[in-house]
C-alpha cells in the first residue's frame, strides 16, 4: 500500500511540478518509448548477464514482496513458538520415536498442518526438522553450542540468498542513470545526423535526446532503488522468524525455563510485531 502511496506522490512531484512549471508532456511522452527500449532493454540485458535464473526469478516475486510487505506478522511468529513447544512436549511425553513421524513428513504431521503458513516455508520447517532430528537420531545429546553454531551458519546462508534480489535490484539502479547516458549519446548522434534541419526540428531531437538521462535518473533513484532498499527491509523483518525459531530450539535443548525460552524468543521480534509476554503465554496455555 504504502509502496503504491510513494509512486503516486513520485509522479505527482515529478510531472506536477513539472507541468506547473509551464512544461509540456509531448515531448516527453514523445520521446519515452523509444528512450526505454534502450535503457529497458539494457538493464535487462544487465541483470540477465549478471545473475542467476533463480536470482532473476526472485526479482519478479521480490517486487511484488516489497508492495505487499512482510508475510509473516505477530500471529506467525506466535505459531513458531507454539509448534516447537509442541514438538518438544511430544518428544519429552511419548519419546523420540513417536516425534520422528512429525519430523521425517512434516506434511503429514498433525502439529505443522496446525500451522499451515509456517508449513509453506521449507526454510523454517527443515531448519526445526533438521535440529530436533539431532536429538532423536543422535546417541548422545548435542552440545548446545555446537548446535547454536549450526543454526547460526544455517540462518547467515539462508539470508544471504534471500538477499540476493534485492542486491540485483540495487545493482540495476546502479547502472540506470549510465545507460540513460547512453540513450542520450544516441539522441545527440541523431541529432547531428540532423544538424542541416531548422532550429524547431534541432531542438526537438536535442530534447529528445535529453529524456534518456532524465528517464535513468528517474528510474533509478525514484522507483528501483527505494524498491530495493524496501525488499531488503522486507527480508530482514521475515528473516526474524528464524531467530524465533533458533532460540525456541535452543532454549529447549538447554532445558531453559519456559518464561525464559519465551523472553528469549520475543526479544529476536521487531517490536511493531512483538507479542507481549501474555499472548504468548495464554496461547501456549490454550
Amino acid at each position: 500500500m504504502f509502496v503504491m502511496i510513494g509512486l503516486v506522490v513520485l509522479f505527482g512531484a515529478v510531472f506536477g511540478g513539472y507541468i506547473l512549471a509551464g512544461g509540456s508532456m509531448a515531448p516527453i511522452l514523445h520521446a519515452t518509448p523509444h528512450e526505454m527500449i534502450v535503457i529497458g532493454g539494457a538493464g535487462v540485458a544487465a541483470m540477465i548477464i549478471s545473475n542467476s535464473v533463480d536470482v532473476l526469478k526472485g526479482v519478479g516475486s521480490g517486487i511484488g514482496k516489497a508492495m505487499a510487505g512482510p508475510a509473516f506478522h505477530k500471529q506467525e511468529f506466535m505459531d513458531t513458538m507454539f509448534l516447537v513447544v509442541k514438538l518438544f512436549k511430544v518428544f519429552k511425553s511419548e519419546g523420540a520415536v513417536a516425534l520422528e513421524a512429525h519430523i521425517e513428513n512434516p506434511e503429514a504431521s498433525a502439529i505443522f498442518s496446525a500451522y499451515p503458513k509456517l508449513l509453506k516455508d521449507h526454510a523454517l520447517t527443515h531448519m526445526i526438522t533438521d535440529t530436533i532430528r539431532l536429538l532423536v537420531t543422535s546417541n548422545q545429546p548435542p552440545k548446545p553450542e555446537a548446535v547454536e553454531d549450526m543454526l547460526n551458519l544455517s540462518i547467515k546462508t539462508h539470508h544471504h540468498g534471500a538477499l540476493k534480489p534485492a542486491e540485483a535490484l540495487a545493482g540495476l539502479s546502479g547502472a540506470l542513470p549510465a545507460l540513460g547516458i547512453v540513450a542520450c549519446v544516441l539522441g545527440v548522434v541523431k541529432t547531428m545526423a540532423a544538424i542541416d534541419q531548422p532550429p524547431a526540428i534541432l531542438g526537438g531531437l536535442v530534447g529528445s535526446a535529453l529524456v534518456g538521462t532524465f528517464l535513468g535518473v528517474f528510474l533509478a533513484y525514484g522507483i528501483v532503488e527505494p524498491l530495493a532498499m524496501r525488499l531488503k527491509q522486507v527480508v530482514d523483518e521475515e528473516g526474524e522468524i528464524y531467530h524465533v525459531a533458533k532460540h525456541m530450539l535452543l532454549g529447549h535443548i538447554n532445558g531453559y525455563p519456559v518464561p525464559l525460552i519465551i523472553e528469549s524468543a520475543r526479544a529476536a521480534i521487531s517490536h511493531h510485531s512483538q507479542p507481549s509476554f501474555a499472548e504468548v503465554f495464554d496461547g501456549l496455555r490454550g
